[in-house]
């Protein structure tokens, strides 16, 4: 049994005639005759007769119709959904993102690529980025989002987003404030709020404060980003942060922002996937939103 002769038999139990089916199903009549034939054997039963040089369905053969257009109409669902798959239009998408891009950058993204494709299920893990690139090389996940310095990762294809500069941030009630350029010499005796090891923030904080030759006293060392900004507005110390975290408050005026002497900014958020001949269609279908969306300006 097959889904061509059950297609044969629901549209010839619909009252079409073989020449009717045979058009319908772009098949010719013979062919439309031997499926017949092939099923009622295969079933073991006559499941048409003659009725005035038309065939009219037998007993058995009405019985069965019901089941015949439910198999028939979920065989057709199930071309969809595998057509839908192969397309990209479909299916689930493992995204890992380190905290910067997750929080202050791609939620924008994220639902622009959910309109355009509502059938394809986005799954987030949001980590450091050193993590997020170990789970990417480990098949965890399909794709990341992630701050990194300018680099190159085996295996793996970088594509640059946009630049995530980072910046000294300050309370307006800080003496500092009232100060448009700050130097080297103006942050010798002020205490650092720092990332936690292994960020990549933290990283290029302490290659920029080594470059410039300061040594960074640390009130604390802080996971978060939305904790060291409300240290910082309660004066505890000043930080050293990404533009893109900052905006809201330093528009607000709760929180000021200075260039960091010396400091040339080698950090971008970058989309990475592994290097393979073959990119899965969901996959093939999110990098290219994104690389059209910052092309675009999006």
């Amino acid at each position: 049994m097959n889904i061509q002769q059950l297609k044969v038999l629901q549209e010839i139990g619909a009252g079409k005639t073989l020449a009717e089916t045979a058009e319908k199903l772009g098949l010719k009549q013979p062919t439309v005759s031997f499926h017949l034939h092939k099923l009622e054997e295969e079933l073991g039963l006559t499941l048409m007769q003659k009725s005035a040089r038309k065939l009219r369905p037998t007993e058995a053969a009405a019985d069965l119709l019901p089941y015949v257009r439910r198999i028939v109409a979920l065989t057709s669902e199930m071309e969809e959904r595998a057509a839908e798959h192969r397309d990209g239009t479909s299916g689930k998408l493992r995204l890992g993102a380190s905290y910067t891009p997750a929080t202050y950058f791609m939620p924008p993204h994220f639902a622009g690529f959910q309109k355009l494709y509502p059938r394809i299920q986005l799954q987030l893990s949001v980590k450091k980025a050193d993590a997020v690139l170990a789970m990417l090389r480990s098949y965890e996940i399909d794709a990341a989002i992630v701050s990194l310095p300018e680099t190159a990762e085996k295996d793996m294809t970088i594509v640059p987003l946009v630049a995530d500069e980072l910046m000294l941030v300050l309370s307006p009630s800080h003496p500092l404030a009232r100060r448009e350029r700050l130097e080297v010499e103006d942050l010798r005796r002020e205490t650092f709020l720092l990332h936690e090891p292994g960020s990549t923030s933290r990283r290029l904080t302490e290659q920029w404060a080594e470059k410039v030759g300061l040594r960074l006293s640390a009130a604390m060392e802080l996971g978060a980003i939305e904790t060291m900004k409300e240290a910082v507005k309660c004066d505890i110390g000043i930080a050293v942060l990404p533009r893109r975290s900052i905006t809201r408050e330093t528009l607000s005026g709760e929180l000021l922002q200075r260039d960091l002497p010396g400091y040339t900014n080698s950090r971008r958020i970058c989309l990475v996937y592994r290097e393979e001949q073959s990119l899965s269609s969901t996959v093939r279908k999110f990098t290219q939103y994104m690389e059209k969306q910052i092309q675009t300006g999006g």
